[in-house]
């Protein structure tokens, strides 16, 4: 019985190391990683009041990002920089930079923005392969929930989806789910798998009550390569919205659809481009916030905006557009058909 209890003993031991040893692993993995995660403040502009009191406002937000190379480059959501004025990092170390976006694809949810000016100590974290990743893996967000700079949250890939165009040949988004708790300034935020790569980044959540319920959705770093590094996603700082139905014939659009500038982002192309955002808050149905009265984008260079296969083609040939060379967009604005041209940088 004395021998028995003493075998009982080592056992319980040596579970209780072995699951010490994971927490370690765990810690000194997050100590490793975290001075490659930043913070990103954005200022951007948006309609405020209604009639003679309308204006346009300065507002701020928060989210996350990833540095990936010593020259500044950082991988985010592009929801979080889309509609950017002005873009601000901050590292672990104290330093702060601004930013400005290089790329960016709205359908997949990711952005690379580059630092203006010199990393002081730059910790570069390593992209892995999220074709590798399967159900089950254990994950690490590293962000800024609620704008706690820095938290760590463990989970579990639950699920990954993928949107393939059999037009194109190609992958237009791939996402994982997860029950890694996501909040609000997580998003842009990187997720590691247990070897200290990165394999995502965060986008959103699936909530009925406004907070995290235990499904997150994280855009593959296999995307983010794709779209953003392999291939040319331009940004022009746009918020768009898709005017299609009943909605394109009651703003007397001359074709099936068309999409409607909400707000142009401060010193972005699309800004110099003299395209115009909107003025006048709408509600459309019973959800989908709008602001009409800026320009409504008919077609580049001949390219109809008129399907949704068609805009797709249009946004394949924009993202195509060699520098030096010339575009120019058909737009109604006021009533009126007005070209907009703009030579690509």
């Amino acid at each position: 019985m004395k021998k028995f209890t003493i075998s009982v003993a080592i056992l319980l031991l040596i579970i209780s190391n072995v699951v010490q040893l994971k927490a370690e692993n765990i810690a000194d993995l997050y100590a490793r990683l975290d001075s490659s995660v930043v913070l990103i403040e954005v200022i951007s502009s948006e309609t405020s009041g209604d009639g003679d009191m309308l204006k346009k406002v300065s507002s701020g937000s928060l989210g996350s990002g990833v540095l990936v190379s010593k020259n500044g480059v950082i991988i985010t959501a592009a929801h979080v920089v889309n509609n950017a004025d002005a873009i601000r990092v901050t590292f672990k170390d104290g330093q702060v930079l601004r930013a400005k976006v290089t790329a960016l694809s709205r359908l997949a949810d990711v952005a690379l923005i580059e630092c203006e000016g010199v990393i002081k100590n730059p910790k570069v974290a390593k992209m892995g392969d999220s074709d590798k990743t399967r159900i089950g893996d254990k994950v690490l967000i590293i962000g800024s929930p609620m704008g706690l700079t820095h938290s760590l949250s463990i989970g579990y890939i639950s699920r990954r989806d993928k949107q393939e165009d059999s037009r194109a040949g190609f992958t237009r988004m791939e996402y994982f789910q997860t029950d890694a708790a996501i909040n609000t300034g997580n998003s842009g935020g990187p997720m590691f798998n247990i070897q200290g790569e990165v394999i995502g980044v965060v986008s959103s959540i699936l909530s009925r009550s406004g907070g995290f319920e235990g499904i997150g959705f994280v855009a593959t770093i296999n995307i983010v390569k794709s779209l953003l590094f392999e291939k040319k996603n331009i940004w022009l700082g746009l918020d768009v919205f898709i005017l299609s139905g009943p909605l394109a014939l009651a703003l007397n659009v001359p074709q099936a659809s068309a999409v409607l500038i909400q707000n142009v982002a401060k010193d972005s192309p699309g800004y110099y481009m003299g395209l115009k955002g909107g003025f006048v808050k709408a509600v459309v149905g019973d959800k989908h916030k709008i602001v009409l009265g800026g320009d409504i984008v008919l077609s580049i260079d001949g390219y109809r905006f008129d399907s949704e296969d068609n805009i797709l083609k249009a946004v394949d040939y924009l993202n195509a557009v060699k520098s030096g060379t010339k575009y120019t967009f058909k737009v109604i604005r006021h009533g009126q058909i007005v070209n907009v041209s703009w030579i690509a940088k």
